[in-house]
């Protein structure tokens, strides 16, 4: 096995391997809110997957699982007549919803969601809204006595989309495995900035149109990349929407030993005679035990 064998298994290996339980609890929240809402039964109309599950990043690790139910604008305008906090009612009244096909789950409001926890730890995280003619969201927030707030995640999920098919669909897995790097090695940022910061990086990348041959080297570019951003920069624009993406702590310094680590790693890689054992122990440390022994 050669290093595109290598990070062939790496990728597969971090695949969501349950995405068919996802989908049907999905359907079942989609089917009891409209049923409730909409007067319908469909499993499919007025959701989205949004998140990294939406833009299609997420790995097995997968914790949470978001996803946004549009809502009527007739609802929107009995919630904003509400006496009181009418988005903090919102909430409540889309929980008690939930509860008629979930009632064993402890589900409850948080602020701007709805939190479905499932036993094998898979947390869906509901966002009630409200479709704007722009197609951005109206969502609710019951922090601080209530307010409107807007999200737009399509713009996001189709630039996601539209740059990984211009780059032989590297850029999803590159994505996925800076999810395992960030899992391994504890590093303080959130996967929306991952993804942001591999879409910037995979734009004018020289071997982004390559093949599982040359991850090693597109790993070890992206960490010498990341390294060199700006510490002081508190955040980034979200592809398609610009929506700010806030850091969450420093990842520089993290990315800075990681890429001296795939130096190492592809001096082993190119000796002669070649030391695929060294090498594979060195992106393992990078990445973890999804990486092949």
């Amino acid at each position: 096995m050669g290093v595109g064998d290598w990070f062939n298994t790496f990728c597969g290996n971090l695949q969501i391997t349950d995405g068919g339980t996802i989908s049907t609890r999905y359907k079942n929240i989609t089917r009891r809110l409209n049923t409730d809402f909409w007067s319908t039964t469909s499993e499919t109309t007025h959701s989205l997957y949004v998140g990294s599950y939406g833009r299609n990043t997420a790995t097995k690790m997968i914790s949470d699982v978001d996803m946004i139910m549009q809502l009527s604008y007739d609802t929107y305008v009995q919630y904003s007549n509400y006496q009181g906090n009418g988005q903090s009612a919102l909430l409540q009244a889309v929980k008690k919803s939930v509860e008629k096909t979930y009632a064993t789950t402890s589900i409850r409001a948080d602020g701007q969601v709805i939190l479905i926890p499932f036993n094998d730890g898979i947390t869906f995280e509901l966002m009630p809204a409200f479709l704007n003619k722009d197609n951005s969201y109206t969502f609710p927030d019951a922090n601080n006595g209530g307010s409107w707030r807007t999200t737009n995640p399509r713009p996001e999920i189709e630039e996601i989309h539209a740059r990984n098919a211009a780059c032989n669909y590297n850029l999803v897995l590159l994505c996925r495995m800076m999810r395992a790097w960030k899992r391994e090695w504890q590093v303080p940022i959130g996967g929306l900035l991952i993804d942001t910061l591999a879409y910037q990086f995979i734009e004018y990348y020289q071997y982004r149109d390559k093949s599982y041959l040359y991850y090693d080297y597109m790993c070890r570019d992206f960490f010498k990349w990341m390294s060199e951003q700006d510490e002081n920069k508190e955040y980034w624009r979200a592809p398609g929407s610009g929506q700010y993406v806030w850091g969450k702590g420093l990842f520089q310094y993290k990315a800075k030993r990681c890429y001296n680590i795939s130096l190492e790693a592809i001096e082993h890689e190119t000796a002669s005679p070649k030391r695929e054992w060294s090498a594979k122990q060195k992106w393992k440390e990078i990445f973890g035990s999804d990486f092949p022994s």
